[in-house]
């Protein structure tokens, strides 16, 4: 199980509002800085995902911790009958909210409030569920993926999107001057937040990545886990059935 790592060191919140709380402070550049961070290589492992989550007989998804709706945009530009986007953080919801009236996508798309923990929703409701860049911010990692779990109808898949550590040991020298020093960096040059890219890069040096997540996932119940390293494993998607 991963470290319990909080954004705000001084706060005696806990992790679940203290992310929120970030979230929101740092909803209005989110999106620019992941083009900035992942030198836009991001998009594409997102377009992974989108053929996972779309393939045939999948007609009503969730994505979990959708922040400004990225996903949930790339969804609807396939013949999904219905898309619901989660987040915890109003602040990210606002402008995903913001973007779907531009696209005209109300009949189809739908963004709602939430915990990933306790979600909103009846039991086997989903024929898919997403997560990307999400999943390393729950409170408790075993409890979310059940409650995913939970949602998801019998037969149901979760494709989730996470950061990684590679194998290859210059990959992991260049990954680790990327993630402690670049990325803490521009988040500081460019956010309000200055707690926010720290958080972030540290969580995802002691996440469970690989084989220990995928012990994680069948722990709580998930079947047929597949493990799907990108760019030499500096994020990995993994596709799980209930």
């Amino acid at each position: 199980m991963s470290k319990s790592i909080k954004p705000y060191k001084d706060s005696e919140a806990g992790k679940k509002e203290q992310v929120t709380e970030m979230f929101d402070n740092i909803s209005g550049n989110y999106d620019v800085m992941n083009r900035i961070i992942t030198f836009g290589m991001d998009k594409g492992w997102r377009r992974k995902v989108k053929q996972l989550m779309t393939e045939e007989g999948i007609e009503i998804v969730l994505d979990v911790a959708t922040g400004t709706g990225d996903m949930v945009f790339m969804y609807a530009e396939s013949d999904i009958d219905q898309i619901i986007g989660l987040d915890i953080s109003n602040g990210m919801l606002d402008i995903a909210r913001k973007r779907s009236s531009k696209y005209k996508l109300s009949d189809r798309v739908q963004f709602q409030n939430g915990d990933a923990e306790k979600l909103p929703f009846e039991e086997a409701s989903f024929d898919a569920v997403s997560v990307s860049y999400g999943i390393r911010n729950f409170e408790d990692l075993e409890l979310g993926l059940g409650e995913i779990l939970r949602v998801l109808k019998p037969g149901g898949r979760l494709v989730v999107l996470e950061t990684s550590v590679p194998k290859s040991a210059l990959m992991r020298f260049g990954y680790g001057l990327h993630t402690k020093l670049f990325i803490p960096l521009v988040g500081r040059l460019f956010s309000k937040d200055k707690n926010a890219y720290s958080y972030l890069s540290n969580s995802a040096h002691v996440f469970p990545y690989g084989e220990e997540l995928k012990a994680i996932m069948l722990k709580v119940g998930y079947q047929s886990v597949e493990i799907m390293p990108q760019a030499g494993g500096i994020s990995t998607i993994y596709k799980a059935l209930k």
